[in-house]
């Protein structure tokens, strides 16, 4: 979700430049930075860059350039006054020291932009031309986020085919499983017949279903298939999958998880961790999805 856009306009000797940088993020988070007397842009930014994107932490900065007094500021005098006589009062209550003029020019809305040199029909068509320009930088964002996501889905299907390797070598041992629990069993009982009295059959059969219980990971290994296919088919999407990919790369995370503490062999123990980290990266990677 990564991106960078920029788009330099001019019109009637004012010259402007809008830039977006877009980060990750698990939802649409958007800021914006305006020249003074310029907010007249955000609501229209902010519902472009809804339209067009559905995550990620977007900064938006528009920076202007006009000619000689073209600007000119004004204070707002009435609105000084009234912060100036609060933070006095507000500071002889607390033993402090009123804030500097300097300081409260600051406020937004004290300092005041206003156009000296245009009438209202220029001023409508810089804003519109501005605005205009703005288009461009938003599907040069999408392009530029796309990118980044072709590059992701190769990375993305090279760890889900490492995930699934790993799943197959999975699965040829627990299908050996049931058998080696056998073998185990049935040992045990041989040097417990030596210290104590038969067991009877039926005790056995209980215990052996016991053990198989306990043991079995093939449940979980096939919860595992079914989100390595789910996955695969996100992938190769075109909506925006990034959320249910996160959710499908936790599940597959969680069974791996119990494939490890179920495991009573070592060789799938390892191939349990393998499988682990594999997927961390996956969900690490998965952050990066729009």
């Amino acid at each position: 979700m990564t991106g960078y856009a920029r788009a330099d306009g001019e019109a009637d000797g004012t010259a402007w430049t809008w830039e977006t940088k877009s980060v990750n993020g698990r939802g649409l988070d958007i800021r914006c930075r305006f020249p003074p007397g310029m907010d007249v842009f955000e609501k229209y930014v902010r519902s472009k860059l809804a339209d067009g994107l559905d995550r990620g932490n977007v900064t938006v900065s528009l920076s202007l350039s006009r000619p000689d007094g073209a600007v000119q500021p004004s204070v707002n005098r009435e609105f000084l006054e009234t912060l100036m006589e609060l933070s006095k009062s507000y500071a002889a209550e607390h033993d402090g020291e009123p804030p500097r003029v300097e300081a409260l020019l600051a406020v937004r809305g004290v300092v005041e932009v206003g156009e000296s040199q245009e009438s209202d029909t220029q001023q409508g068509d810089r804003n519109a031309a501005i605005q205009s320009s703005f288009d461009k930088v938003v599907e040069d964002l999408r392009q530029a986020r796309l990118e980044e996501g072709a590059h992701l889905e190769q990375v993305l299907r090279d760890q889900l085919k490492e995930i699934e390797t790993l799943y197959g070598d999975a699965e040829r041992l627990a299908s050996l499983q049931p058998e080696a629990l056998k073998a185990r069993l049935i040992q045990q009982v041989r040097e417990l017949a030596e210290a104590v009295p038969a067991i009877p059959e039926e005790r056995l059969a209980q215990e052996a279903a016991l053990l198989l219980v306990k043991y079995d990971v093939r449940e979980e290994l096939d919860r595992i298939a079914a989100h390595i296919a789910q996955a695969n088919e996100l992938v190769g999407s075109s909506d925006a999958v990034g959320r249910r990919l996160d959710f499908v790369a936790q599940e597959m995370n969680r069974e791996a998880n119990t494939v490890c503490s179920k495991s009573s062999d070592s060789e799938l123990s390892r191939i349990g961790l393998g499988l682990k980290t594999v997927i961390d990266r996956l969900r690490e990677q998965v952050q990066n999805i729009e």
